[in-house]
């Protein structure tokens, strides 16, 4: 994560689970880049009780719904999920729990994206927008950052 956000320099950080306290970290390493998060299935013991599990919010321009995905039981599918993220007129769900980096798009538009691990595989995921759209939603692996000087 921090390679990548040294590379990448982005607008704002979201850490969607599993070793909540190293979304922690980043936002007290990063004090300027603002910090979403959300627990994993793993972090009962790691985060402040009480934390929401689900973040439905606008990041940047555009309404995003994060978690982890273990209560919407993603490693069995991701309708669940999708459902509810349309609920709340979200342009992208962002989620995790299965450590398989996925990144697809709707047929109406709203993105759906996994990052991965950066812990398990080295991956992150880069959600780009311009003027109230997300123009590019893609996976980065750690060797596509290499390039970038």
């Amino acid at each position: 994560m921090r390679l990548c956000t040294e590379k990448i320099r982005p607008q704002a950080l979201v850490h969607l689970g599993d070793f909540f306290d190293d979304g922690e970290v980043l936002a007290q390493e990063y004090p300027h880049l603002p910090v979403y998060q959300v627990p994993g299935n793993c972090d009962y013991y790691r985060c402040p009780p009480g934390q929401t599990e689900i973040l439905s919010c606008q990041v940047g321009d555009v309404q995003l719904y994060m978690t982890h995905g273990y209560r919407h039981h993603v490693k069995l599918g991701i309708g669940a999920l999708v459902n509810d993220a349309r609920l709340s007129h979200a342009d992208a769900v962002l989620f995790g729990h299965t450590h398989k980096a996925y990144c697809s798009q709707e047929p109406d538009g709203m993105w759906i994206l996994n990052p991965g691990s950066c812990g398990y595989g080295g991956s992150a995921g880069l959600i780009e927008t311009q003027d109230g759209k997300i123009v590019a939603c893609r996976i980065i692996r750690q060797e596509d950052l290499e390039d970038i000087p």
